[in-house]
């Protein structure tokens, strides 16, 4: 786990503005944790110099950490998935900001079930006793949506349905586990399955999408609401305004996106209609990934 420590303090420094805060923000391993951080870290340097407000990122090794670590290690804020975005608001009351749109001007995600188009594998039927990829108990697309879809397709039980399950810890190496036929189902987002479909064709040429799940909102930025209002305003507006100077343009590009927009807790309405099909309470949810 890649950890950047710093105080939540706020600090007493002249810099164009009445104060700058220190602020930890928290990385869901969506990717490879490296690959996340590298992305991550020019869009903070261009927070900082904007704002005054110093930007510091924690890259956690697993999705749940996100929620349990919040507090043990005094984080202001995370790019919450939408999963964890709304375990965040229920348990511990953020408040989403913005989030990113992406280049063909869409502001959400869904989730893929994947198999390999020689596994024989069309439906429901034909997943019996065969393997399955997820990423974490705490994602929309790597478990929350594919749960639902099993427990609505009669599968009330994957243990005795499926030969064999097993958490990859992020979308990618999922993909991968079925594009390399370690695994024979896989549960995975879109738009990592889209990278990688850049970066290796067979991705495309080769896996077969099962089904989709609805659209829930993009990774966006909540932070936590005793967090100054002030700090809060500057960090929202400095990200909605990021498409407007040529500086910011170029950070968007490299980031992979087109601009910020705001999004609120109405946003993730999808996500609790998805818990609540996969029979998951957000309020009570804990688990233990296999």
């Amino acid at each position: 786990m890649i950890r950047i420590i710093l105080s939540a303090a706020l600090l007493l420094i002249f810099s164009g503005h009445a104060f700058a805060a220190e602020l930890n923000i928290g990385l869901i391993p969506e990717q490879n944790v490296f690959k996340q951080f590298k992305r991550y870290e020019p869009l903070g340097k261009y927070l900082e110099k904007k704002t005054g407000h110093i930007i510091k990122f924690t890259s956690l090794s697993r999705y749940g950490n996100i929620i349990d670590s919040f507090h043990k290690k005094k984080m202001d804020g995370a790019f919450w998935g939408s999963f964890t975005g709304a375990m965040a608001i229920e348990k511990l009351g953020i408040q989403p900001i913005a989030r990113p749109v992406n280049f063909d001007g869409t502001s959400t995600y869904h989730g893929y079930i994947l198999v390999h188009k020689n596994s024989g594998i069309r439906d429901i039927k034909d997943m019996k006793g065969k393997t399955v990829a997820f990423v974490e108990q705490a994602t929309t697309a790597g478990y929350v949506f594919p749960m639902a879809y099993f427990q609505e397709h009669g599968i009330k039980n994957i243990d005795t349905y499926f030969k064999e399950y097993y958490f990859t810890g992020s979308h990618d190496a999922a993909i991968h586990a079925v594009l390399n036929k370690k695994v024979d189902i896989a549960c995975a987002k879109n738009t990592v399955y889209e990278i990688l479909s850049r970066e290796d064709p067979r991705v495309k040429d080769e896996l077969v999408i099962i089904s989709r799940s609805p659209d829930v909102p993009s990774n966006g930025l909540g932070l936590r609401k005793e967090l100054a209002f002030g700090v809060k305003a500057e960090i929202k507006q400095t990200l909605l305004d990021m498409h407007e100077y040529p500086e910011g343009k170029e950070v968007l590009r490299n980031f992979g996106v087109k601009r910020f927009i705001e999004t609120n807790k109405d946003d993730y309405t999808p996500v609790f209609d998805l818990a609540g099909r996969a029979g998951i309470d957000l309020k009570k949810y804990e688990y233990v990934n296999k």
